[in-house]
């Protein structure tokens, strides 16, 4: 695999901790900033609008550039965004900044999995790109507890300092180690980059990705109250547990990229089925300390089986558009985040139970599984059709013009 890889996962390492981190420093925040825990809660969903703005809307308009420049330049706001944050004097100023650090999350992901694909034979694409997408689930096994941990122990501030010294790592690593030459953007124009994404296969594939991951996060996101009330951990094992949780999405990262360039589709339906096991299991695995330690590793690695292979789908079923789509697709993802977690906490409202969010991720894994069958079904009715039994070789004369010998 090729260095240029390399560069791309410091750069999803730098972007997978600023994202994550603020779920920990949360208590830090509203203390410095005289705020509540819950008004600043807001700025976890200002950095998610960032990235469903910011994703199609970056990646339309560099359509046409260099990617590596493009790359850099998504960097250098990254950089910015997550300076400015360090320097926030009050609550507002904090809120811009953090939504200006999540507008080129969802680009970068998107241009550099088409760079990622582009450095590699055909049939290594999915690999190419888990490898891209190592770096952020590596960040929740160590970029965040250690941000988290500097943040508590030197201020929030420090933590965003440090992310952008990482986006500042990124951003000479893509300079040394992208080719310049690599991969200009599309010629077909905006017009023709909203046409290639308006396809209803794109589409399909767009809410495989929102019902799959809304999956995962509608029990992800109330996680640490099953660990502590269902489970019996104490919350000082939270943080470790995690960090299991971290390993299972690394290590289902790189089982579903290598899986996937030998069946995309096989490895989408897998996945997406031993997530929808796993979360019905899940009422189950949280009966003891040992089995939730279990279900959270399978957790993470059922679910990101299916992050390579949905992204390396989009980019097929947009192939006039790949940057767009691609980028669109992180958007998807954060829209899963926000959709799941709130079908999560309306099955807690409802009074289910602690675990009950886990079975509601269970039916949208399902629904996903749907969703990828229908995608299949369209894909088979445009496929080329044949008589049975007829085979096309495109090269044989008529019968009447053989002649006999």
């Amino acid at each position: 695999m090729p260095l240029a890889l390399l560069a791309l996962a410091v750069g999803a390492f730098g972007i997978g901790t600023t994202e994550f981190v603020m779920m920990g420093l949360l208590p830090n925040v509203a203390d410095d900033l005289d705020i509540s825990i819950p008004t600043a809660g807001h700025l976890v969903s200002a950095y998610a609008l960032g990235v469903v703005i910011g994703a199609p809307l970056l990646a339309a308009v560099t359509a046409r550039l260099p990617r590596r420049r493009v790359l850099i330049g998504l960097m250098v706001l990254f950089v910015v965004g997550n300076a400015l944050s360090a320097a926030a004097s009050d609550y507002h100023l904090l809120l811009a900044a953090r939504f200006l650090s999540g507008l080129p999350h969802g680009a970068f992901f998107g241009v550099g999995a088409v760079v990622a694909t582009g450095l590699v034979a055909p049939e290594r694409k999915a690999r190419s790109v888990s490898l891209m997408f190592l770096g952020l689930t590596v960040a929740n096994v160590v970029g965040v507890p250690i941000a988290t941990l500097m943040g508590q122990q030197l201020g929030w501030r420090a933590t965003f300092l440090a992310v952008s010294a990482i986006g500042l790592a990124a951003i000479a690593a893509l300079a040394l180690l992208v080719p310049a030459d690599h991969g200009h953007g599309e010629s077909t124009g905006l017009r023709g980059e909203l046409r290639a994404l308006g396809s209803l296969p794109v589409w399909l594939a767009l809410g495989t990705t929102v019902a799959g991951f809304g999956a995962l996060f509608a029990a992800y996101s109330y996680v640490t109250p099953m660990l502590t009330d269902s489970a019996g951990f104490a919350e000082a094992s939270v943080t470790l547990l995690l960090a299991l949780f971290g390993v299972g999405a690394t290590a289902g990262n790189l089982l579903g990229g290598r899986l996937a360039d030998h069946a995309l589709r096989g490895t989408l339906f897998g996945g997406l089925a031993s997530l929808a096991l796993v979360l019905l299991l899940f009422p189950l695995f949280m009966k003891a300390e040992w089995s939730a330690a279990v279900g959270v590793t399978l957790l993470g690695m059922a679910a990101f089986t299916t992050g390579s292979p949905l992204q390396l789908m989009v980019m097929e079923k947009a192939a006039a558009a790949p940057s767009l789509a691609s980028s669109a697709n992180q958007a998807a993802f954060n829209l899963a985040n926000a959709g799941g977690a709130w079908i999560g906490g309306l099955a807690l409202a409802a009074g289910f139970g602690v675990t009950s969010p886990a079975l509601a991720g269970a039916a949208l894994a399902v629904l996903g599984l749907g969703v990828a069958a229908i995608a299949y079904a369209a894909d088979l009715r445009r496929a080329p059709s044949t008589s049975p039994g007829r085979v096309i070789t495109g090269t044989a004369p008529p019968p009447r013009q053989r002649t006999r010998h």
